[in-house]
């Protein structure tokens, strides 16, 4: 049995610290090495890996991020590369293969890839769901800013939901419009409005998704329908079908 590794550390001595330990591994063979959480998650879809040692603070996206960014089919088995605080080791105690803290030394490692391997040679599927568990766990207890994840055609954007302006619906894909740029996605409106919805972004129109913090100003138009202006002057048109939750949700600011 071959173990095909991926290191993800945005420290490069961190790396190649691992990439050592690992050479004294027959079994274990290192695919690649990445320093960020956006080309760390394209080389998992590339270069699927059994294994990801994932470091958790990165730029770009965090190993959370990553995590929720792979379907869960193709999901590797993760080993998180951490120096965080208490909390978080009990949670991957319970819910990851291993985590090595920093720096990594030889005898944690080997235990660690002890882990791996007896996961690879049962079969064992479990870890994904420990993984969405972890997740859960840590968004709760750490209040971890959530993050919108989108994906298309090998593309990963993350973004942080007060950044997001409006939303708009094109046919099979949906807008999201963030200052000056427009991101254009493979979504439905309802997955969209129901993953923004608790971040203050109300619909306002079967097309149109709008972050409530953005609004300037309503101005009514004929048969109930209005003129939403938001703060950088865009004017989006909210129909009457809308009206009544998006006027009771101003009533109560």
């Amino acid at each position: 049995m071959s173990i095909r590794a991926l290191i993800v550390d945005d420290e490069p001595l961190a790396r190649k610290r691992i990439a050592l330990l690992l050479e004294n591994q027959s079994d274990v063979r290192v695919v690649g090495q990445c320093g960020d959480g956006k080309s760390a998650a394209r080389a998992i879809k590339t270069k699927a890996p059994d294994l990801v040692f994932l470091d958790i603070q990165l730029p770009e996206m965090d190993g959370f991020e990553i995590i929720e960014s792979i379907a869960a089919s193709r999901l590797p088995l993760i080993v998180f590369i951490t120096a965080y605080d208490q909390f978080a080791l009990k949670a991957f105690k319970v819910h990851a293969v291993d985590y090595l803290l920093k720096p990594v030394d030889d005898e944690r490692l080997a235990e660690a890839l002890d882990r791996v391997r007896s996961q690879m040679q049962f079969r064992d599927p479990s870890h994904r769901a420990r993984l969405a568990e972890l997740l859960r766990d840590l968004d709760s207890h750490r209040g971890r800013t959530n993050r919108i994840v989108l994906k298309s055609d090998g593309e990963v954007l993350c973004l942080k939901p007060s950044e997001i302006d409006w939303v708009e619906s094109a046919g099979n894909y949906v807008c999201f419009h963030v200052g000056p740029v427009t991101h254009i996605f493979r979504e439905t409106m309802q997955e969209v409005e129901q993953r923004l919805r608790e971040h203050n972004f109300l619909r306002i129109h079967r097309s149109t998704i709008v972050n409530f913090d953005r609004i300037k100003k309503l101005k009514p138009l004929l048969y109930g329908d209005y003129t939403v202006e938001l703060r950088d002057g865009t004017k989006l048109t909210m129909s009457r079908g809308y009206r009544q939750v998006v006027l009771k949700k101003i009533e109560t600011m």
